[in-house]
């Protein structure tokens, strides 16, 4: 996980609504990654995930409220310059960023900093991988191939169609949509992902540089929707952004709480 600087970090709670949050169980599941200490398999504890990704108008509300993080006043440390660039203006969004499409073009800073107006936080990688392996019916679809094949084959769209509206894809069996097949999400601890060409090197010491990391394999055809993913993410850095990465806030559940 990054830090920001203390004058940026200073985000106040703006309740911003958002596609509303539903609750995950937690419980053990088997991550792509491979963890040394555990050999993937990952414990989570309950948790709230948004139903759907964060959309243009609803990022449109944090940037006015909070204008440090419009466009042309965010520090380039916190975003590259193509920061929210097809955007009409720096508080207008315009016929390239309709409202209901998911928010792109924004860094993990960005994104950070709004799940924290929110009154939330970016979900984990291991949050993230729990709820993506799930269908419509099952908690873990990750070992049926017609699954795998579909998930795959919206990966195999062209790239340069316009984004759809949030909330078009049926939701899972958690009732999370969106997950699959619309954009690419950032996660709280993207930059603790390593990824190998080789599976004979995971073991290696000097690959797990940080605090919970993991290292994946790319010769694992079985999850290779997933891998793409974890690549993608492992190559950025937190002031990077593309015009198809996006994301979704998580909320922790407090002991005791029903």
């Amino acid at each position: 996980m990054r830090l920001l600087p203390l004058a940026m970090l200073m985000v106040p709670a703006l309740g911003l609504a958002g596609g509303g949050y539903v609750t995950l169980p937690g419980g053990s599941y088997k991550s792509v990654l491979a963890y040394e200490d555990t050999g993937g398999t990952v414990t989570l504890a309950p948790f709230e995930l948004m139903k759907r990704p964060v959309t243009n108008a609803e990022f449109l509300k944090f940037v006015r409220r909070l204008p440090q993080w419009q466009r042309d006043r965010v520090p380039s440390v916190f975003a590259e310059s193509r920061y929210l660039a097809h955007w009409a203006s720096a508080t207008a969004l315009g016929s390239a960023a309709l409202p209901e499409q998911p928010v792109v073009m924004v860094s993990w800073f960005a994104a950070s900093a709004y799940c924290e107006a929110a009154g939330a936080r970016l979900p984990t990688w291991n949050e993230w991988e729990y709820a993506a392996a799930a269908d419509a019916t099952r908690a873990d679809a990750r070992a049926d191939p017609a699954w795998r094949e579909q998930i795959l084959s919206w990966y195999a769209k062209p790239s340069n169609q316009p984004l759809a509206e949030v909330g078009q894809s049926p939701a899972n069996h958690y009732g999370v949509q969106d997950l699959h097949g619309l954009v690419w999400e950032w996660t709280e601890d993207y930059a603790s992902m390593l990824v190998s060409a080789d599976n004979r090197t995971q073991q290696e010491q000097d690959r797990l540089q940080f605090c919970g990391a993991g290292a994946i394999a790319m010769d694992d055809r079985e999850n290779y929707a997933v891998l793409m993913r974890v690549a993608l993410l492992s190559s950025m850095e937190a002031a990077n952004l593309t015009s198809n990465l996006g994301f979704r806030c998580a909320r922790s559940i407090d002991e005791g709480t029903p």
